[in-house]
């Protein structure tokens, strides 16, 4: 039987690159963001694609075309003709989770074909990690020539990360951050993933803090410049600019802000030195698949989540 594979990617920027790059086999772009806003774990559902609807329509202003985007994934319904799917995810968390979503998808419409992942991160002769879209022709091409098949393990260890992601007890997380896998940066990113959750004695999480150590070590002109040290200096999150705008707006109590000039406040620095728990008043009310982030923070001395009584209305 002749090959014919269907490749699932990250977005349109890598669909139009792999096109570019000559890529004839047909393609299903993923467009979702499935690290933030509620989730349940029934993906093929039409309460799942409501759920998603209303969240990014009320939080980003964002129309999703449910036809639309049903008609990508009706791509699946002939899924027999294929006889391999790769995968095209990064190293980030929100690939990671949008992976996670993918493969449950497959799972749910009961597809049994062979997973590859094409994953980027770690280059060789790169200081930074790489997203797909960041590598050359010849370095994402040699990426897809070393595509891993993923083993049922792989699958199995998806589905449970998943669930749990859509429960409500994300500790059940943590025993997963030393699971060995096909995922090699899956570790790092469940790492990442607990740690969005307010810390204990400031109330901000690790990328606000790190929002705020950028406001205080570097000449900042605007919301704009600092939007762009945020997306370069995030680590294993991978968000994009709604998202990282979001949090800024959110942080803006702890910036004064002129024509020229974002300088970090008492506020801003109070919080740095974690003098004081601003959890309430950053009021930060972001769900994290089946969690409401208000709803814990993160104990660095027991490295897990403990939950709170403070509701924020």
């Amino acid at each position: 039987m002749e090959k014919k594979i269907l490749h699932i990617t990250n977005g349109n920027h890598l669909t139009d690159y792999l096109r570019e790059l000559d890529f004839t086999e047909d393609i299903l772009t993923w467009q979702e963001m499935l690290c933030e806003g509620p989730t349940i774990p029934a993906i093929n559902s039409d309460a799942f694609f409501e759920l998603r609807a209303d969240f990014l329509k009320s939080n980003y202003d964002i129309e999703v075309n449910t036809d639309e985007l049903k008609s990508e994934l009706s791509k699946l319904d002939t899924i027999e003709n294929y006889t391999e799917i790769n995968l095209w995810f990064e190293y980030d968390l929100f690939c990671h989770i949008n992976l996670l979503g993918v493969i449950n998808l497959l799972h749910q419409k009961e597809i049994d074909k062979p997973l590859y992942l094409i994953c980027s991160g770690r280059v060789e002769g790169e200081k930074q990690l790489k997203a797909l879209g960041e590598l050359n022709a010849d370095q994402l091409k040699s990426h897809y020539k070393d595509k891993v098949l993923l083993t049922q393990e792989d699958i199995d260890l998806a589905i449970a990360l998943w669930r749990t992601y859509c429960g409500t007890d994300h500790n059940i997380l943590k025993p997963y951050i030393v699971t060995t896998s096909n995922f090699k940066y899956m570790s790092n990113c469940l790492k990442a993933h607990l740690k969005r959750f307010p810390h204990q004695q400031s109330g901000l999480n690790v990328l606000e803090d790190n929002i705020l150590r950028l406001l205080r070590d570097y000449p900042i002109k605007s919301r704009h410049h600092l939007l762009g040290y945020s997306l370069n200096y995030q680590g294993y999150y991978g968000f994009g600019d709604l998202q990282l705008q979001r949090i800024i707006d959110k942080l803006s109590l702890f910036f004064d802000e002129t024509d020229n000039e974002l300088k970090l406040n008492r506020k801003g620095h109070e919080a740095l030195l974690r003098h004081h728990n601003f959890k309430s008043e950053i009021n930060n009310d972001m769900v994290y698949g089946g969690v409401t982030r208000l709803n814990y923070q993160f104990n660095v001395e027991q490295n897990k989540l403990i939950k709170t009584t403070l509701h924020v209305n």
